[in-house]
């Protein structure tokens, strides 16, 4: 991959290794994965269940507590990857994050419009109660979401609203790197235009995206790099699905359709 100048560089992986501890014991689920992604690009994550893909979200992200790096270095929006509760704090605000089950698991008893401004409420006591409401305003709107959903409940949407919530809260504090794992999962097809040309706006402003995804459109919607991962391994890299440079002992069919 062509490197580019340490101040244009949103997550930097060199020689990456992630373990996770379960009952005592740890494992690695990602070993020695090198890439960069620059400010305003986007890279796909994609390999079968098990490959390690959502742990090396979560770890980038600063919010897998059960997995710790174990080997080589990991820089996300100028913060080193740690176990540190105080770096995992500032890669919580430097980052915003979707995980596969965020849209299902939204506070029930909070409106769609204070679990959108949590990220800047439960970070400043004193705010202007009128702008954060303008401010969730315009991210519903961009991500095709009525203004009236701003009043209702998690129970009263589908699962692909409820998605879309998810991604109006990772994008409230206006990150400079977007980690979603699956995130256009349940949403439907007329709304998935809508969210990636959101993306692609703010991606024109600087935002990194980093995606879980196993879906091909995803990816040609976005106009992503792929990285392959199969047994915690990089396995390919390229841009788009047609154009990956393999490593001799990857199975190809790790991302077949």
């Amino acid at each position: 991959m062509v490197r580019t100048a340490a101040a244009d560089v949103a997550i930097r992986c060199t020689d990456l290794s992630i373990a996770q501890t379960s009952a005592g014991r740890s494992q690695r689920v990602v070993d020695g994965v090198s890439f960069e992604l620059a400010d305003g690009a986007a890279l796909a994550v994609m390999g079968p269940v098990g490959s390690g893909k959502s742990t090396l979200a979560a770890t980038l992200a600063g919010v897998e507590q059960a997995a710790a790096v174990a080997g080589g270095e990991a820089m996300v929006a100028g913060v080193r990857v740690g176990q540190s509760a105080r770096l995992r704090r500032r890669l919580t605000f430097a980052t915003g994050y979707v995980g596969q089950t965020s849209g299902a698991e939204l506070p029930p008893r909070l409106t769609v419009a204070e679990i959108v401004a949590d990220p800047l409420l439960s970070r400043q006591r004193r705010v202007n109660r009128r702008a954060v409401s303008l401010r969730v305003a315009g991210l519903l709107d961009e991500l095709g979401l009525a203004l009236g959903v701003a009043d209702r409940m998690p129970y009263e949407l589908s699962a692909g609203m409820r998605q879309r919530v998810a991604l109006a809260r990772a994008l409230m504090l206006d990150p400079r790197v977007l980690i979603a794992d699956e995130p256009l999962a349940g949403v439907d097809v007329t709304a998935r235009p809508l969210v990636c040309e959101a993306l692609a706006r703010r991606r024109a402003a600087g935002l990194a995206c980093l995606v879980v995804t196993s879906e091909h459109d995803v990816i040609a919607r976005l106009d992503a790099d792929v990285l392959v991962l199969h047994d915690g391994h990089a396995v390919a890299f390229g841009h788009g699905t047609d154009h990956l440079v393999w490593s001799p002992s990857a199975d190809r069919a790790v991302i077949a359709s």
